[in-house]
């Protein structure tokens, strides 16, 4: 382990944090008073994640779509953070690529060293190949791996820490913390994310409104991911498109989660508005694909059949998929009274309009239930919850009146059919 680099960032973390509470605590404090708490606090968190480096502007992302649990302003903010982070300086650029392409021809014709993309873990460059096609290059920035596993380290520390409180006893927190945690560092390895583009094309490419730039293996290394460019690109955000095109994305997007759920098991857990456009064919674009995880065969199964009995208010079944697909019980579970409790829930969930169903609040319930009546989860749920809980954000600014369950069903239908595969 890199104790002497763990230590230095656990420094340079507890550092920036001190140095924001003593500057803004006293003022924050004031807001608050006044009544304005919320008119500049997403700044300076947006301005305290920047600072603390790639792994919190992750976090910070995510939450940008959750208008729906935190205020307005603190996500108009964290919005912000899909282009804040500044391009590493070209010197770094061309050392990066230098070491990719050390010993062969420099495969480029024209490479565009102003990105015309920036995030956390990488930038995006336009750039012609030798052989005349237009293609996107992303380049990882220079030593990001590195301050990205010290930063897991540091928050592995902090869930030993914690983990023996009462309240985290029956939750396989360390587990679930090492799979997420490892899958934010899969984001890295730019060749797997280039397999992974290859492989939800293929698993998407039925839906001809779903566009998703295929990867060029050949030219692509570790550190290096070419693939084709897509022109012309808008976010999928609701004030750029009308009505009408605001529906259709929302009921397009959420087709292609529940694709990647109930029937590939291959989900794409990062589709914030950076990685989700529109292109000038009314097209939904997914770019990015570094965090995609493939589901176990019997997590995809269980989650499906949840979910459809969910959509069917069928509370009774829910509680027996749940019981058993639980990672194990508590010597003193109680599953007659988990059976009523979800019973319950599911009766007051079901058939809930985008705007009245709220999935973080339900997966809340849905834990706390598994805690009260000493159920131990699985932690391979969190991929599917965590696609989801990305994309409610986004489908409720596009169409609020949209039915999430209603939507899930066709894909649902179809999940025990054969498929062509030709």
């Amino acid at each position: 382990m890199d104790r002497p680099g763990v230590v230095l960032r656990s420094l340079r973390v507890g550092g920036i944090v001190l140095c924001y509470a003593v500057a803004f605590g006293p003022r924050a404090m004031g807001e608050r008073l006044l009544g304005r708490q919320w008119a500049r606090g997403g700044d300076r968190l947006t301005s305290l994640l920047i600072s603390l480096g790639p792994s919190y502007i992750k976090i910070g992302q995510l939450l940008s779509t959750r208008r729906d649990l935190l205020p307005e302003r603190v996500c108009e903010a964290l919005s912000r953070l899909t282009d804040a982070t500044p391009p590493p300086r070209r010197a770094q650029l061309e050392r990066a690529l230098g070491r990719a392409y050390r010993g062969q021809e420099w495969p480029f014709a024209e490479f565009g060293w102003t990105p015309v993309a920036t995030g956390s873990i990488a930038t995006v460059h336009r750039a012609v190949t030798l052989d005349g096609r237009q293609v996107a290059v992303k380049v990882r920035r220079p030593g990001i791996d590195r301050v990205m596993r010290r930063d897991f380290r540091l928050t592995a520390l902090a869930i030993d820490a914690v983990k023996r409180l009462p309240m985290l006893t029956s939750m396989p927190i360390a587990v679930m913390h090492a799979q997420v945690g490892e899958a934010i560092l899969r984001q890295l390895d730019l060749a797997a994310e280039a397999a992974a583009l290859g492989e939800l094309g293929r698993n998407l490419r039925e839906f001809p409104w779903i566009r998703i730039p295929a990867p060029l293996p050949e030219l692509s290394r570790d550190e290096v991911l070419v693939m084709e460019f897509v022109a012309g690109l808008v976010r999928a955000a609701p004030e750029s498109l009308s009505k009408d095109a605001r529906c259709a994305a929302g009921r397009r997007v959420m087709s292609a989660v529940y694709e990647m759920l109930f029937m590939d098991g291959l989900v794409h857990c990062d589709l914030h508005p950076g990685n989700l456009y529109i292109d000038g064919d009314g097209c939904l674009v997914i770019l990015d694909a570094g965090f995609v995880i493939k589901l176990p065969e019997q997590v995809r199964a269980s989650f499906a059949d949840f979910f459809i009995n969910l959509a069917l208010g069928n509370g009774p079944l829910c509680a027996e998929i749940m019981i058993e697909s639980t990672a194990g019980l508590a010597e003193n579970s109680d599953l007659s009274g988990f059976r009523a409790a979800l019973v319950e829930l599911v009766a007051e969930s079901t058939g809930t309009r985008s705007s009245d169903f709220n999935l973080a609040k339900f997966a809340g319930r849905l834990f706390s239930l598994q805690r009260a009546y000493g159920l131990f989860p699985v932690p391979e749920f969190a991929f599917p919850l965590l696609s989801l809980l990305v994309v409610e954000g986004i489908v409720q600014g596009l169409d609020p009146e949209l039915d999430f369950q209603a939507e899930a069903m066709p894909v649902l239908r179809r999940r025990n059919m054969p498929r062509d595969v030709s």
